[in-house]
């Protein structure tokens, strides 16, 4: 089974600069790919089998050519971009955004405990929806704040489908259990990376860095730099997408990977994608 879904930081740079971040986005965070760069290395994935592309960093939105990455992928590619949605509350990026569409965004709750953020997605959501953009929720869980985000997936689920919520792990502290991950759902399904229950090497996902270096999973280590991003001739085929060998140890990541929707405590599993 050959790779489908790629996941591309495109900057290390976050005005957030939450302290729990796994890719150590900074307000200083560093840019590498220029816009024609990534540009040219999707169109390449896409001649070898990339079905779908999420945008990442960092936050996308503070990449100074996002617009010209959207507009120029999003009619060959499914595309996804996850963000903190910060930026769009910019009148510039907003009107930018609405010319420039993914074809779906997702809004990522970083602190369930902060009420003031919370509502802020919850209402650029709601924008996003009147604007005629798909849009969806990724949950941060901790084990400290399950009480907490309980109570926002609850919120959410007003007006929300479980298949527009992600509950997403804090990874290297503070890392819930699958238990407690289920029981932020109420005991229903729910959407989370496939790898809760165990850490393995995705089939169907890559993940590409901000300094453009690729591994199977965003988390994991062992980056290899992509040798180059496209065919020396310029052609759309075998460049150094195809000729990755990708190694490492490989945790989760709640991009593009296909997800699994679970009823822990009934022991149901059925495999979905987004």
């Amino acid at each position: 089974m050959g790779l489908e879904m790629l996941s591309i930081d495109l900057t290390n740079h976050c005005g957030k600069q939450c302290p729990f971040c796994y890719n150590h986005s900074t307000r200083d965070g560093g840019v590498v790919w220029k816009p024609s760069e990534v540009i040219g290395f999707v169109k390449d994935c896409v001649a070898n089998g990339i079905k779908a592309v999420s945008l990442g960093g960092g936050e996308p939105f503070e990449y100074d050519g996002v617009f010209e990455v959207i507009g120029a992928l999003q009619p060959i590619v499914y595309l996804s971009v996850t963000s903190n949605g910060l930026p769009l509350d910019d009148a510039g990026r907003w009107d930018a955004l609405l010319r420039n569409r993914p074809d779906k965004i997702h809004v990522t709750i970083h602190r369930p405990d902060s009420g003031s953020e919370v509502d802020r997605v919850t209402r650029t959501v709601a924008r996003l929806s009147a604007a005629g953009i798909r849009s969806g929720v990724n949950l941060m869980v901790s084990a400290s704040a399950v009480d907490d985000a309980r109570r926002v997936y609850a919120r959410l689920r007003r007006t929300l489908g479980a298949d527009q919520i992600i509950l997403v792990p804090q990874r290297f502290s503070d890392t819930p259990t699958p238990r407690q991950l289920a029981s932020v759902a109420g005991g229903q399904p729910f959407q989370s990376p496939d790898c809760i229950l165990g850490c393995r090497r995705p089939e169907r996902f890559c993940s590409v860095s901000w300094d453009k270096k690729a591994n199977s999973c965003s988390f994991a280590g062992g980056r290899q730099r992509l040798a180059r991003l496209q065919r020396p001739d310029g052609r759309s085929g075998q460049g150094g997408f195809r000729r990755l060998r990708l190694k490492g140890r490989h945790a989760a990541t709640a991009r593009n990977q296909p997800i699994k929707t679970i009823d822990l405590l009934n022991n149901n599993y059925k495999m979905r994608k987004r």
